[in-house]
């Protein structure tokens, strides 16, 4: 027992470290994301728009997994900050790229099209997993 006590004394402080470092940068990715996205996400949640939650879900997820990936493959905490900055980056892009494909993405989760929030949570979640095996 005094051995798991030390060992949790030892590690407590990095796993604070790392975690909370990974956890800011997941909050201050979806803020990214939500203020560089055209439409007004968090508005249209508030009116009842399912399609802008979808895609705000997406997102969450979206970063969420390559940003878990990094963390468990981190030798330091420059790991998780770059490869956090990337994952965001990347996020972003999948959107560009869903956007390509529907054309006038933002008008579309607007209208509360549900099939094309779906598209785009797909596509993310999809970046999201390839990130996250790359890391």
């Amino acid at each position: 027992m005094d051995i798991a006590i030390q060992s949790f004394v030892a590690g407590f402080p990095e796993f604070l470290l790392q975690g909370g470092i990974t956890l800011a940068l997941l909050v201050s990715g979806c803020i990214v994301h939500v203020l560089m996205t055209p439409m007004k996400e968090m508005k249209l949640i508030r009116e009842g728009n399912v399609s802008a939650g979808i895609s705000v879900a997406a997102v969450i997820v979206g970063l969420a997994l390559p940003m878990a990936a990094c963390l468990v493959s981190a030798a330091t905490i420059y790991d998780i900050l770059i490869w956090g900055v990337v994952a965001i980056l990347l996020q972003l892009l999948a959107f560009r790229v869903a956007d390509l494909i529907l054309r006038d993405l933002p008008k579309r989760i607007e209208r509360d099209e549900i099939g094309s929030a779906l598209v785009l949570a797909a596509v993310k979640i999809a970046a999201a997993m390839v990130m996250a095996a790359a890391l």
